[in-house]
């Protein structure tokens, strides 16, 4: 049977996965299957994985097996008022959901064996400026980082730790979104904060570096000299950043201390000024729950909208407010290119990936259009083509549509620190 290796992205009620099988002569992995588990915790489940190609592999609502996996029940007492905690119930829960795939994968005559798994973590600090071998002494050091990205450690450290419960010889590598960014120059990465909140880790981390990783590995192939020169890419989705690079390196980005910050997202605000949320704390009280609530989920493209957070939706919506949503997504994005580019004293190429970026034709012919000033030249039939390289000949920066490829990366590390020790 031919070898595999496991790439896991964990969330709060879901598992995004993907196998790449290992060449027998040691060359590029080769993608098998990917896919996903969702409505973990709740009563209906859903478990799906399609080949290279497409094809559906396996489309299930699991069970939980009888008295395998159960909630922890609080120790044994009278219930002596409905304040009391109810008994443990069954859940299906991330290893329920671990034990499932890893299940199928061993039974599935045509996929490789599992020999190592690497997991996207979203936040390693100021500690971790590469990906990491996965012992429990790192798995704790990575916990004291959940106030930086509440809403996405501890899930990504959930899928670490049900992925050990099922089989714990399985070696395991954690690779950050921080660790890109992780030398850029102070000046970058600093706030206009009393020292001491700095050395306590209040500053910019930027993230979507497993993004910007792969992209700025393919830079010189693709593009030539540019790789060398001054380089904005736009990771544009649900989820959207800006990254300057100079010779495939990091020097400045859009996100901040958390992934909230910058661009205008789906449903993320982007960039704010505090003292709207001091206002909104003094005028409405609001606690930090409500802030996180509204900043993460309800504001950015949603809620400028009030329809969507879905780009296509908008696009296609006549709504004045699914269109405000729109111009507002293209005029952050190209008022940013203008800062990026000054961090990098000049612009060479500019590189749209992401689902937005490399979907969206007439998301960057808006913000083409608006960063025309630049020298952009963009050739309209090639960029609704979706087409490689999408500027005209004579153009003074270089327009790229380059698809990004975050579990390739992840894949690669794992197979480098897991296999090849």
């Amino acid at each position: 049977m031919s070898q595999g290796l496991l790439v896991i992205n964990a969330g709060s009620s879901s598992i995004k996965f993907s196998v790449f099988a290992l060449p027998a002569n040691g060359g590029e992995l080769v993608l098998v299957c990917r896919g996903f588990q969702e409505n973990i915790g709740e009563s209906n489940p859903h478990f799906k994985a399609f080949d290279h190609s497409g094809r559906v592999l396996i489309d299930i609502h699991p069970s939980l097996p009888s008295g395998q996996y159960r909630k922890p029940a609080p120790p044994p007492h009278h219930r002596a008022s409905d304040d009391d905690p109810p008994p443990a119930e069954d859940i299906y829960d991330h290893q329920a959901a671990l034990h499932d795939l890893l299940q199928w994968l061993d039974q599935a005559s045509d996929l490789p064996e599992v020999v190592a798994a690497g997991h996207r973590v979203v936040h390693g600090g100021q500690d971790f400026s590469d990906p990491q071998l996965l012992t429990p002494d790192l798995v704790a050091r990575l916990a004291a980082f959940v106030p930086l990205a509440p809403l996405h450690q501890p899930h990504n450290l959930a899928g670490i730790r049900a992925l050990t419960a099922v089989r714990p010889q399985l070696p395991q590598v954690g690779c950050f979104d921080t660790a890109f960014h992780h030398g850029q120059p102070e000046l970058a990465r600093l706030f206009a904060l009393p020292r001491a909140y700095r050395e306590e880790g209040v500053q910019r981390y930027g993230f979507h570096g497993l993004s910007y990783e792969y992209i700025a590995g393919n830079l010189a192939e693709i593009m030539g000299t540019a790789a060398t020169g001054r380089v904005v890419v736009a990771h544009l989705g649900n989820g959207a950043s800006m990254c300057a690079m100079r010779d495939g390196q990091s020097l400045a980005t859009t996100m901040g201390f958390t992934a909230v910050e910058g661009l205008p997202m789906g449903t993320r605000i982007g960039a704010v000024d505090p003292g709207v949320l001091l206002y909104l704390i003094e005028r409405y009280g609001m606690g930090a729950k409500d802030l996180t609530h509204l900043l993460y989920k309800q504001s950015g493209l949603l809620g400028l909208s009030g329809i969507s957070n879905d780009m296509r939706e908008l696009l296609a919506s006549t709504d004045p407010n699914a269109q405000l949503a729109v111009d507002y997504f293209c005029y952050r994005i190209a008022r940013e290119l203008g800062s990026l580019a000054a961090a990098l004293g000049g612009l060479d190429a500019l590189v749209f990936t992401g689902g937005i970026g490399e979907h969206a034709a007439e998301i960057r012919a808006r913000v083409c259009a608006l960063s025309s000033w630049f020298g952009i030249d963009l050739d309209a039939a090639a960029n609704d083509a979706d087409s490689q390289r999408i500027d005209r000949a004579g153009s003074r920066v270089a327009v790229w549509v380059l698809p990004t490829n975050e579990e390739l990366v992840i894949a690669r590390h794992t197979r480098r620190l897991a296999l090849e020790r």
